[in-house]
């Protein structure tokens, strides 16, 4: 009966698979054959003039039933085209001896209605590891890097692989953290992920997604031992793990990962911190990839399945329908805004059509709706205000997740939430002469010029000629050009500075933003390994500005602002009025390591003497 019940469910899964590549399909046409098709091809030969070909190859690499796969052997020939191949047949020759990838499956937002044209595509290449010897294991490795290499020039859309011993998944072994990876702070967290939204794009189909009936209750263990028998006679079915329940101590790790992720992508982590946040107080129910699973093997409809990432927000917005009123109508405007939804794109029948289901349920007006359309066109402030929003839901939920007991499993485990908390508190936590960092909501803002402006000795930036609300207003002007720079809104043809009192001129701030960027960068590029997080802070980059308020014929050669970096991508900005204070500053917290600069306003009459003298300063403090 189990055998029966696999089976059936079996031909339902592969209708829901072949809907979610059509998703993929209609929302990215040429990225889509890339994935769906060319990737497993490109795998499975080794061929001089395509990409991925290793000359000392040991044995073959073959995507298991790749020679089943109607839809890429159909496209052969035009993959040979690409490359000048006259050879007549298939490259997919049979060979004595090659390695078998079990399986490539996408994991996340590809084939939903949140995929957009700023998503990424993840892919896990599983393999069983216990089959590969180490050279085949570089071999793997070094063949994957020479195809994402190439795909990196000739597509738009990111693409990061994830090879994985089908052995590892299985005991939910997922590494450490890294830029992309969520190592050891989630692990059954993200393999409901995986479930959830995996697309199958060649190999073999999990066999969890299968252990579901409406009459009977199906063991894993029992199912795992029905495909092993010989007479089942079906072997593109692949063992990852079970999946029953998730602990209450991944939630902590889990919610730290989406605090880290909200830094660069907070439309996309507000609502997976929100999941986490409802999962964490309904341990009990199901998990959603439980339910939606059954939702699919049940499904009457093999034309329009359900969408994962719907249903996924469905559930949640039926969670707070009852209690937080206000929470649901921002989450609503969030998932609009976060599927860049627009229903005239023709283009994106099956999106839409999945999207108009949703909001059918849970309505926006139409004026809000057409509002939320043109995101882009917002004024910079009302834009800045709804990442301030998100901000403050994102941390009421990670303090809300945080309060609960909480422990870690392993030294790994208290490691990888240590670079993840010291991450994030370099990031949103205040600190006296710290820039601050402004909460985005999306990595473009709608600014045309930045205006400088000072009033009884306050300098103030406004936003374009909003003269209401100051960006940031300071005693000290550096610190306000060293918060234009830092957040990137510095761009030297944007700014300008209306008439004042004061020396300073608008092509001395282009001349210093121009240098501190240079110099330091800016926060969203800054790139910094997870393993300084481990080590105490240090300043790695000091800039030193010289009397730059005052005229170049009246300089103050004790009036010191100094901009510094530290090691956790913390950026500083203080001022000194004498040579003795700071360099008792850099005695205390700078050492012999430090990238030094210097600035003074290059019309100075004493230019190099204030140079020099300041050096004397500086270096002997530092080495000392």
């Amino acid at each position: 009966m189990i055998q029966r019940i696999l089976t059936r469910n079996k031909k339902t899964y592969i209708r829901y698979n072949k809907f979610r590549k059509q998703i993929f399909s209609e929302l990215s046409p040429k990225e889509s054959e890339m994935v769906l098709y060319f990737l497993p091809w490109l795998l499975s030969i080794n061929h001089p003039r395509c990409p991925g070909y290793i000359p000392d190859l040991k044995h073959s690499f073959r995507v298991f039933n790749i020679d089943n796969e109607k839809e890429i052997r159909k496209r052969e020939e035009i993959f040979k085209r690409i490359f000048s191949i006259n050879i007549k047949g298939s490259l997919l020759k049979h060979a004595a001896r090659h390695y078998i990838i079990e399986g490539l499956y996408t994991i996340g937002s590809i084939g939903t209605v949140s995929q957009t044209s700023g998503s990424d595509c993840d892919i896990w290449v599983c393999f069983d590891k216990k089959q590969f010897d180490e050279t085949a294991f570089y071999q793997l490795n070094q063949k994957i890097n020479l195809i994402k290499d190439w795909m990196d020039m000739n597509q738009k859309m990111p693409i990061f692989f994830f090879i994985s011993d089908i052995n590892d998944i299985k005991t939910n072994n997922f590494g450490n953290v890294d830029s992309e990876s969520c190592g050891s702070t989630q692990k059954n967290i993200l393999k409901e992920e995986f479930y959830r939204t995996c697309i199958l794009i060649c190999g073999k189909i999990p066999l969890w997604w299968l252990c579901y009936d409406e009459n009977v209750e199906i063991d894993y263990n029992e199912a795992l031992s029905a495909i092993e028998e010989e007479k089942y006679g079906e072997y593109d079915i692949i063992d990852l793990g079970n999946l029953q329940k998730v602990e209450s101590n991944e939630y902590f790790g889990a919610a730290l990962w989406q605090f880290h992720k909200s830094l660069t992508r907070p439309l996309k982590s507000i609502i997976k911190m929100v999941l986490l946040k409802m999962l964490l107080y309904a341990p009990e129910e199901r998990l959603i990839c439980h339910q939606f699973r059954k939702q699919v093997l049940t499904s009457k409809d093999h034309n329009l399945f359900l969408d994962p990432i719907v249903f996924t927000i469905m559930t949640i917005f039926n969670y707070y329908k009852d209690n937080r009123e206000n929470t649901l109508s921002f989450l609503k405007e969030c998932f609009y805004l976060r599927c860049e939804i627009k229903s005239y794109d023709r283009r994106k029948i099956l999106k839409i059509k999945l999207a108009e289901d949703l909001f059918k349920q849970y309505p926006i007006s139409r004026e809000r709706k057409n509002k939320l359309k043109n995101f882009n066109q917002w004024n910079f402030y009302s834009q800045i205000e709804l990442g301030n929003r998100l901000f403050r839901l994102l941390l009421e939920i990670y303090r809300e997740i945080a309060g609960v007991p909480t422990r870690a499993d392993s030294e790994a485990d208290k490691r990888d939430l240590l670079i993840l908390e010291r991450k994030i508190s370099a990031y949103y936590l205040e600190k006296k002469y710290k820039i601050p960092v402004i909460k985005k909501p999306t990595g473009i803002l709608n600014l045309s010029t930045l205006t400088l402006t000072l009033d009884e000795n306050i300098w103030h930036v406004f936003a374009s000629n909003d003269k209401a609300n100051a960006l940031i207003s300071n005693k000290d002007l550096i610190g306000n050009i060293t918060f234009i720079v830092w957040n990137n809104l510095f761009a030297a043809n944007r700014i300008q500075m209306n008439p004042n009192p004061s020396s300073v001129t608008i092509q001395e701030i282009i001349n210093l933003g121009t240098k501190m960027k240079d110099f330091f960068g800016i926060y969203d590029t800054l790139e910094i390994q997870y393993s300084t997080y481990l080590k105490p802070k240090i300043i790695t980059k000091l800039l030193v500005v010289v009397s730059f308020e005052k005229s170049p014929w009246n300089k103050n050669i004790n009036d010191f602002a100094i901009v510094y970096l530290n090691s956790w991508g913390e950026l500083f900005q203080q001022r000194f009025k004498s040579r003795h204070k700071l360099a008792a500053f850099l005695r205390n917290y700078c050492n012999d390591n430090i990238l030094t600069s210097y600035y003074v306003q290059r019309n100075c009459t004493a230019y190099e003497k204030i140079i020099e003298r300041t050096k004397k300063i500086i270096l002997p403090s530092i080495v000392n």
